[in-house]
């Protein structure tokens, strides 16, 4: 359960026509979520790809379908579309720390070079 006095880190909100035809949010949302499954899928690509031309090409396209799903996300939440809950400090230093802890299971022990 969410803590209740989480701050929110918003904008104000664009308004949007509430009718039954698209609006613009909802076309940046399905866009969104288009580049979204995109990067996924080319990630997958990426980790198959066994020539390297191919290889370089799919690497092209997947950051180019990155920065737009970044600049869409960016786009949204100017607009007051999207929100983020602050967290408190505490638990984030928590979290690190527990997830530091973590490293020693790596096979490089982190001295990957």
């Amino acid at each position: 359960m969410q803590n209740q006095n989480m701050q929110q880190i918003k904008n104000p909100s664009t308004e949007v026509p509430k009718t039954p035809q698209m609006n613009e949010r909802d076309f940046l949302n399905d866009i969104l979520s288009q580049e979204k499954y995109m990067t996924n899928a080319y990630s997958v690509a990426l980790n198959e790809a066994s020539h390297q031309h191919l290889y370089g090409d799919l690497l092209e396209i997947f950051n180019e379908t990155q920065n737009m799903q970044h600049d869409l996300f960016n786009l949204m939440f100017e607009k007051g579309w999207y929100k983020l809950e602050a967290e408190q400090a505490q638990k984030i230093q928590q979290s690190f720390q527990q997830h530091q802890g973590y490293t020693n299971q790596f096979p490089y022990q982190g001295n990957i070079q």
